[in-house]
């Protein structure tokens, strides 16, 4: 079974298989994008990076906009809660050549964000979101596609996605990728893959192009979402953590190929090793193992590993060190499917979420949240 759907395209460049990687704060550097691209094809998005940080040139910023040579097309996320900073940050961008593809984050549900306004907090004032998104696309000028990342709303009862979609569609973004959560779900429950659909179905009239996100776990629901929705295509986000080979699962999906089954064991401890390996070519091997060692419970996910070594694999150093760790677990073992390929990162949910005082009494910017928002510009991770 395959899901054809309208051509999918940031500028010359066509996106087929219809798949981005969604960018994860600490998880979507250099190394792990590499090791997607070599399990198969999409368009893969960099760590988020606020507007402010960039146009202000902060080294680590600067370093999270940097891409491998052979690496295209180069996707940017932003997240900004300022316009005219917004259009700055898209200028240096689009003039110093650093990016293909600049995504805008309006999903992040983190409470440090939403709290000042920011995140998915920030699409209850229509103007503001109208404004940040406007002045983006002006910005880039035709030159670089401009897409919205975004969340279905604050909670049930206060909903933005249709018409931050609208307006986003009408600013000339080329796509609006939806996350079918509320901020107030964080990341528990079950996605709304209804309202993906809603969107869809919405934004018809302007030819703007969905995405779905939320719940892909396998080729398989990449399918199911698309069929049920009608989407133009998915974001996969904590679906790969542990397991980048889902990439190769997609592209056989969408392609109407059989899908490649899950590795066993040692290929996986195959994988995890180039994971560390590349995080160390990148990064130097102190810093890459450290950076390695949150991966480590999403790769042995399923499996059986002895306590000796799945601690140690926590507090690992070297390079050596891991080689000696991993040569003490059975590869002999076939994949978990019914826990490997289940939800994975993480899985919080169902709190009240953040909100500046009396947010909700207007949807409309006032002096007050304008004081608020300008607070919220943090470096966090998207939703």
């Amino acid at each position: 079974m395959s899901t054809k759907s309208a051509e999918l395209a940031i500028g010359s460049y066509v996106v087929d298989p219809p798949v981005v990687l969604a960018p994860m704060a600490g998880i979507t550097n250099r190394a792990f994008r590499r090791l997607c691209r070599e399990e198969g094809a999409g368009l893969y998005v960099s760590e988020m990076v606020t507007s402010r940080a960039l146009i202000e040139r902060n080294e680590a910023t600067m370093d999270l906009v940097s891409f491998a040579a052979d690496e295209s097309p180069r996707s940017v996320q932003l997240y900004g809660v300022d316009p005219i900073v917004m259009a700055k940050a898209v200028s240096i961008i689009v003039d110093e050549d650093r990016a293909d593809h600049i995504d805008m984050n309006f999903g992040c549900p983190v409470p440090k964000v939403t709290r000042k306004g920011g995140g998915s907090a920030l699409p209850w004032k229509r103007d503001l979101f109208q404004e940040i998104v406007g002045r983006a696309v002006e910005a880039a000028n035709g030159k670089v596609p401009v897409s919205v990342k975004m969340r279905k709303g604050i909670d049930d009862q206060h909903l933005t996605y249709l018409q931050a979609g609208e307006s986003a569609a009408r600013a000339g973004v080329a796509w609006v990728a939806l996350h079918g959560r509320t901020a107030a779900q964080m990341y528990g429950g079950k996605a709304d893959w209804d309202a993906i659909k809603n969107l869809k179905d919405h934004l018809r009239q302007f030819n703007t192009p969905v995405l779905g996100n939320g719940d892909i776990w396998t080729g398989a629901d990449a399918l199911e979402m698309m069929a049920h929705t009608g989407a133009d295509g998915v974001v996969v986000g904590r679906g790969c953590l542990g397991r980048p080979w889902l990439f190769s699962q997609l592209t056989a999906a969408f392609a109407g190929d059989e899908l490649p089954t899950e590795p066993r064991l040692g290929r996986v401890l195959e994988i995890l090793r180039r994971h560390a390996e590349l995080l160390s070519l990148d990064y130097g091997e102190a810093k890459g193992c450290r950076d390695m060692r949150k991966h480590m419970a999403w790769y042995l996910k399923g499996f059986s590993v002895p306590h000796t070594v799945r601690q140690p694999l926590g507090t690992v150093q070297t390079l050596a060190e891991l080689d000696a760790l991993l040569a003490q677990i059975n590869p002999d073992q076939d994949f978990n499917s019914e826990v490997g390929s289940g939800p994975r990162g993480r899985t919080s949910g169902g709190r009240r979420p953040a909100l500046p005082d009396r947010w909700l009494e207007s949807c409309e910017l006032t002096a007050e949240d304008r004081v608020n928002v300008s607070l919220a510009e943090l470096s966090v991770s998207g939703g």
